[in-house]
């Protein structure tokens, strides 16, 4: 298959768990290339995500690689595959690659979680509210650049809404729910719509009260999405500087750890609901 002019999140992901495979085996890039009758620069494209593979070539070097892990192999098989055209390509060219990434990470997931500490989740924010924080971060941005920010995010919601949402559970620090990114008006209907997003059953969320003993984790915010299989597991650490996906095993399982501590700080899910419904008469 040619290089791709543009590389996806995904692409990258398959490519580096072949490479995984391939170096547990204890095999160089050079040996598995010969196994496909390609050459080490196409296997290295490969690993890299600019080049395609096939669903043959997959199980192939899954063979060779003596992996038996079934489910694994076929989950890698559909990434390898499946052409998945998503409403985020209608953003293609007109946002940075890395939001079209985030959105098609949440379309495949098979569960969400978050941690958010000083702002609400972008999968729970109104338009406002999210106008109000893209001004802040980037105060540079014309309209033209604006606009199509914070109708991605909304969008991104379909990911936790309609016939078929993905299981999606936030914990939120009292800070975010308190700050008054915009106005009064603002915040109040951005309570609103969370608490909305609950009574329909769209999310799971838990607030850590600023009054709660033993919480150290004030930059704790994550996300963590599922994937067809454990190891395909991804999670994303979102921050001024840019979005960090993370792959690895280690890492992983430091963030699976982080959100159940953080969980373990945090109000049941009723008591969270009781908490904004409080909250958003105090404002």
């Amino acid at each position: 298959m040619p290089p791709r002019r543009q590389v996806t999140a995904r692409q990258v992901r398959l490519g580096a768990e072949l490479r995984k495979l391939r170096e547990a085996a204890g095999l160089k890039a050079r040996e598995a290339a010969a196994l496909l009758g390609a050459d080490s620069v196409q296997m290295s494209q490969i690993e890299s995500g600019i080049a395609g593979v096939s669903e043959t070539r997959v199980r192939r070097l899954a063979a060779q690689y003596a992996c038996t892990d079934e489910a694994l192999i076929d989950a890698l098989v559909v990434m390898a595959t499946q052409r998945t055209h998503g409403w985020w390509d209608d953003y293609r060219g007109v946002l940075p690659q890395v939001n079209l990434d985030v959105a098609e990470a949440e379309h495949h997931a098979t569960f969400l979680q978050e941690v958010v500490i000083t702002h609400v989740p972008g999968l729970l924010q109104t338009p406002a509210y999210a106008r109000a924080v893209f001004r802040y971060m980037r105060p540079e941005l014309p309209e033209s650049e604006l606009a199509p920010r914070v109708e991605h995010r909304m969008r991104r919601r379909v990911a936790i809404e309609g016939d078929d949402p993905t299981p999606y559970e936030t914990v939120i620090h009292e800070f975010a729910l308190r700050i008054r990114v915009a106005d009064r008006q603002t915040s109040v209907s951005q309570l609103r719509l969370i608490l909305e997003e609950i009574e329909r059953g769209q999310a799971t969320v838990r607030v850590i009260p600023v009054d709660r003993d033993g919480f150290a984790g004030a930059d704790a915010s994550m996300m963590y999405m599922g994937g067809p299989v454990p190891k395909l597991d991804t999670g994303f650490l979102d921050a001024p500087t840019g979005t960090l996906f993370i792959d690895a095993e280690a890492p992983l399982n430091q963030l699976r750890t982080l959100f159940r501590t953080v969980k373990g700080s945090s109000l049941d899910p009723s008591e969270s609901r009781d908490f904004i419904h409080r909250l958003t008469k105090e404002l």
